[in-house]
């Protein structure tokens, strides 16, 4: 397939690699020139604009989009619209609050596919989970890609109409957050308790065989190996916030009763006032871990 690229950023860059190690060609455009030239470097077709882009592509267009949510997705859109018709396929892999990927579904004459994606700067090696929202034969038109850049076939699937993708990835991250709580709560229990305890052996030892085991633990041990168990000066500061408090609102809206997910999202926003939690300085090292966020450090 080909397959135009537009947001080259690190999971971007990402998409680009994965699709060109699979055999299909890319044609990239960024804003950045040096992002651009990063791709041209891994084998794909540099584009000066998205006119350009576009023009390099055959007659049914495929493009994926890796912008930030948000108005940069519109403007794109935007953009990219005289450009395309309604044989073309558009797909959105950022974090869009489900309802304006409704509205862009509609809005755009191409398919457009509202792709939720999950893996973060692991997914280089290992493949994205995607979660898409849309037509069904634009997803079976782009699968060819989506087995690329996912973990392979069983790493992605169609989740129903427009919006559905970016909604199950909106409670994904809800429940990420509570997840993370919930580690953070018992390695504080244990930092503060009776014995002294080396946490990465804990959650080396609980991560093989043990039921709670799991990637985010795994990331657990990571931060404990090179953080120490006290978690050297990593703040008691965890940043981001807008898909967990989507998840929350839109369970307010359907009386859906979501405790844990509110509480790990008030954490989160409390984390910003005071610097006293053990529980919220290791999810703030484990965003870090999962997805290359910036840690806070004490005294920044």
């Amino acid at each position: 397939m080909q397959l135009g690229v537009v947001g080259l950023g690190r999971m971007g860059q990402i998409v680009v690699d994965r699709v060109i190690d699979a055999g299909h060609d890319v044609v990239a455009f960024d804003l950045d020139a040096e992002a651009v030239a990063t791709a041209a470097e891994a084998g794909a077709t540099p584009a000066e604009d998205l006119a350009d882009l576009t023009g390099r592509l055959g007659e049914e267009k495929r493009i994926w989009l890796m912008v930030p949510a948000g108005d940069a997705v519109d403007a794109t859109l935007t953009e990219l619209e005289p450009h395309l018709d309604s044989a073309d396929v558009v797909v959105d892999g950022g974090n869009s609050h489900f309802e304006a990927s409704v509205r862009r579904a509609e809005s755009t004459d191409a398919a457009y596919l509202d792709c939720g994606t999950s893996g973060g700067p692991a997914g280089a090696e290992l493949g994205f989970s995607l979660m898409i929202g849309g037509p069904e034969w634009a997803y079976e038109a782009v699968t060819p890609v989506f087995d690329a850049v996912a973990t392979g076939p069983a790493g992605h699937d169609r989740m129903g109409p427009s919006g559905s993708g970016h909604y199950v990835k909106m409670v994904h991250n809800g429940i990420e957050y509570a997840l993370m709580q919930a580690y953070g709560e018992g390695f504080e229990l244990l930092a503060n308790g009776r014995y002294d305890i080396d946490l990465e052996s804990v959650a080396r030892t609980w991560n093989n065989g043990a039921v709670i085991r799991s990637w985010l633990l795994n990331l657990c041990e990571e931060a404990f190996r090179e953080e120490g168990s006290d978690l050297g000066d990593v703040a008691d500061h965890v940043a981001g916030g807008s898909t967990g408090t989507w998840t929350v609102q839109e369970a307010l809206e359907q009386e859906v009763p979501v405790p844990l997910i509110y509480q790990a999202l008030a954490e989160r926003f409390g984390s910003r006032a005071d610097d006293g939690r053990f529980a919220r300085r290791l999810a703030n090292r484990l965003r870090y871990g999962f997805g290359r966020h910036e840690v806070k450090r004490r005294n920044e």
